[in-house]
Formats: C-alpha cells, sequence, structure tokens
C-alpha cells in the first residue's frame, strides 16, 4: 500500500505574499535625488532694455569647450584649480582691482557688512560631457561652500550646514550664488 505525501494548503499563501508586497512597499524609503539647485530668472513680463550693465570686472567667466577643456578668464586651466581660483575671485580677500567690487550692506548677526558684486558666468558648448558639465558644476558650488563654511566657522564657530536657519540666511547673504548659465553653443574644440 502506497502512502501519499500529505498536502499542504497553498490557499492563503497569495494573500499572505501580497500583505509582504504591501508592507514592503509602505516600509522601504525611496530616495530622491534633487538634482542641481539653480534659480531661475523669472519670466519677464515684457522686454526691458534698463538692466544695470555688469561690470566685467565682477563676472568670471568659465566656458568649457567641446573637447572637455575648461577656459577661465580666458586663460585655459585643470579643473582641479578651479575650486581655488572661484573662491579666491568670489571672496577678493585682498580688494584687488581686477577682482570684484564689494559693496557694505547690513546683515544681521555681521552689522554692516562688505559684500562682493560677483557674479560666474558659465557657458559651455552643445558637445561638453555631461560629466565635465557636473564637474565644474561641484567645484563652483564648492567654492561657495568653503567660503560659507569659512565664515560660519570664523563668526559663529559652527559649519555652516550646522547653523539655524536664520544664520544660514545670514551667511547666504556675504556669499550669495550667482551662476549665469548661457545657453549652450559652440564654443570651440581647443
Amino acid at each position: 500500500m502506497a502512502r501519499s505525501a500529505p498536502e499542504i494548503n497553498s490557499g492563503s499563501m497569495a494573500d499572505i505574499a501580497f500583505m509582504l508586497l504591501i508592507f514592503f512597499l509602505v516600509a522601504t524609503t525611496m530616495d530622491v535625488d534633487s538634482g542641481i539647485s539653480r534659480k531661475l530668472p523669472p519670466i519677464p513680463e515684457e522686454q526691458q532694455d534698463d538692466t544695470p550693465p555688469i561690470k566685467e570686472r565682477n563676472v568670471f567667466v568659465v566656458l568649457i569647450n567641446s573637447n572637455d577643456k575648461l577656459l577661465v578668464e580666458g586663460e585655459p586651466m585643470d579643473i582641479s584649480m578651479l575650486k581655488d581660483k572661484a573662491k579666491e575671485f568670489i571672496a577678493n580677500p585682498k580688494d584687488k582691482a581686477d577682482l570684484p567690487e564689494k559693496k557694505n550692506v547690513n546683515i544681521d548677526f555681521f552689522g554692516t557688512y562688505p559684500v562682493s558684486k560677483q557674479v560666474i558666468s558659465l557657458q559651455n558648448d552643445r558637445s561638453t560631457s555631461y560629466d565635465m558639465y557636473i564637474k565644474v558644476q561641484n567645484e563652483l558650488a564648492k567654492a561657495y561652500n568653503e567660503l560659507r563654511n569659512e565664515i560660519s566657522l570664523q563668526k559663529f564657530g559652527k559649519k555652516y550646514s550646522d547653523l539655524p536657519a536664520d544664520k544660514q540666511k545670514a551667511v547666504r547673504k556675504i556669499y550669495p550664488q550667482r551662476i549665469s548659465e548661457a545657453e549652450p553653443k559652440n564654443v570651440g574644440g581647443n
């Protein structure tokens, strides 16, 4: 006489699998990449030609050509030097005549403080690689972040990221991130 193997009731297996699926969907967090934080200009209501001119000394020109080579202020530059050059331009610590002007601004926690009128103009070629574009963006962001950290440590004894929102806002007024991106075009392949 042959014995048959006992059967396992699998009727509720589908229900259990479905409940586990719902549990893991609800309990799992999803990382959301925020991308590059840039504030776009507002849509102009009508064409305005009365924009104040920006002096050349206040503009830091960064060009990326189709071969992913940098041209900073008219000179070829390696990406590893961009952050330090940008920091020097943004801060203008020695008040050089060829670097950005400063104007005194009343800032919470700092009183009257000289703020640079700097603007970084970034332009890339249509053939610039996405990797190089991101590297340049990262180096420019590092320059602002390091300057903000330095002044935060100097004034408050804490890193910029550890400051409360009102103090972070005051530090951002001293080093506002002004990166102007021109529409990509053919910059050249040198």
